[in-house]
């Protein structure tokens, strides 16, 4: 590739930060015409109850900065997981770009016709043929389903424009300027570590190097593979990331199937290692990245080449306080942490899927939790 993870993740953290502004006005902007209607009044909503549930104590203003980050960085991943399945063939449109100059000139020109069968849409709703698509079909459905920020809050048609507008830069060459045809996904790890400067601080987000990814699992998952049965055999990380441990686990996991069962059919044997996966994150983007990854390689592993296609490549990841949903806080006095059945799940949290993660038995616990530099005075 012609460009650096580095550079590309400045650029788009430039993109998350202009549709930050944008989408600020669009949900309490002081022009009442730019507001999406009815999000003002829905967060104001989140908001009161998450405070009386004791789910948040900031303020208005820096509760819904931190939704706005998170819608803001749910738009742009949206258009890089699409860039990417557009470059390596992975979906048959053409929306924003593609792999090289042609398939550039096939998206605008699909673009084109879009606009011309619905002459009073923006560029919003075309990004939202993405998200339609991607909703389609299965291996893709959950990085777009409703507890995706992206439907927290559209952004302006001239944003949307913008965002595009960023993806058909072209090179000396006339070719993309950022293409991914051919690459491993590691880039998005780099992308989960510093597309947000307030993300990285209230997340302290941080990758996990692969020396340490290997070492816990050569200490964790293999002993435990060892004296188990691999079937039904489970591996979590409550704190999963961008999913380097996850990621981790599957090639390992599969490795072991194909041995185990080589009989059964390549996607068979993906789907049981998937199956054997589990994560949460309390940051819903680096679970977006994760649930991304792990497809991509899901994909590979059983030779796939399309994600259109009603294949069930779906690991077991949810957003959500690991903390908070998982089995024994729910033991503790409702009194306490004001837990129980009755706990308020936000509007990026899915109940019954962290509920059915966090609240069961696992055969392996690993995970590399965000650690800050703390102040410590006497």
């Amino acid at each position: 590739m012609a460009w650096s993870s580095s550079d590309l993740v400045s650029a788009l953290r430039r993109q998350v930060l202009e549709l930050e502004t944008d989408l600020r006005a669009r949900v309490d902007g002081e022009d009442h015409a730019a507001r999406q209607p009815g999000v003002w009044q829905a967060w104001e909503s989140d908001y009161n109850a998450a405070s009386t549930a004791q789910r948040t104590a900031a303020t208005w203003a820096q509760w819904r900065n931190e939704r706005v980050t998170q819608a803001a960085v749910a738009w742009v991943l949206m258009t890089v997981f699409a860039r990417y399945c557009e470059d390596n063939a992975l979906v048959s449109p053409r929306w924003i770009s593609g792999a090289d100059a042609d398939q550039h000139t096939q998206a605008l020109d699909a673009r084109r016709a879009y606009f011309q069968a619905h002459p009073e849409d923006t560029d919003r709703e075309w990004l939202g043929q993405v998200i339609a698509h991607f909703a389609r079909y299965p291996a893709t459905a959950a990085l777009v389903d409703s507890f995706s920020p992206l439907h927290l809050v559209a952004p302006s048609g001239d944003a949307a424009r913008a965002l595009l507008e960023f993806w058909w830069q072209q090179g000396d060459d006339g070719q993309p300027l950022y293409g991914f045809h051919g690459i491993d996904t590691r880039f998005l790890g780099d992308t989960y570590q510093d597309l947000s400067e307030y993300a990285k601080k209230t997340y302290a987000l941080l990758q996990t190097p692969d020396f340490v990814e290997e070492f816990i699992l050569d200490q964790t998952l293999e002993p435990a593979l060892a004296d188990r049965p691999l079937d039904g055999f489970t591996v979590i990380d409550p704190t999963c990331g961008s999913g380097h441990f996850l990621l981790g686990a599957f090639h390992r996991l599969h490795d072991r199937w194909q041995r185990h069962a080589p009989a059964l059919g390549a996607r068979e044997l993906v789907s049981k290692a998937l199956d054997s996966v589990y994560g949460v994150d309390i940051n819903p983007f680096a679970v977006a990245i994760a649930r991304f990854r792990l497809l991509v390689a899901a994909l590979r592993a059983a030779g796939d080449t399309s994600i259109e296609q009603r294949i069930g490549y779906s690991p077991h990841l949810a957003a959500g306080d690991s903390l908070l949903w998982g089995a024994p806080q729910q033991a503790l006095d409702d009194d306490l942490l004001m837990l129980g059945t009755t706990m308020l799940a936000d509007a990026t949290e899915n109940a019954e899927a962290l509920k059915e993660i966090l609240q069961r038995h696992h055969d392996v616990v690993v995970g590399n939790p965000p650690f800050r530099k703390m102040s410590v005075c006497c």
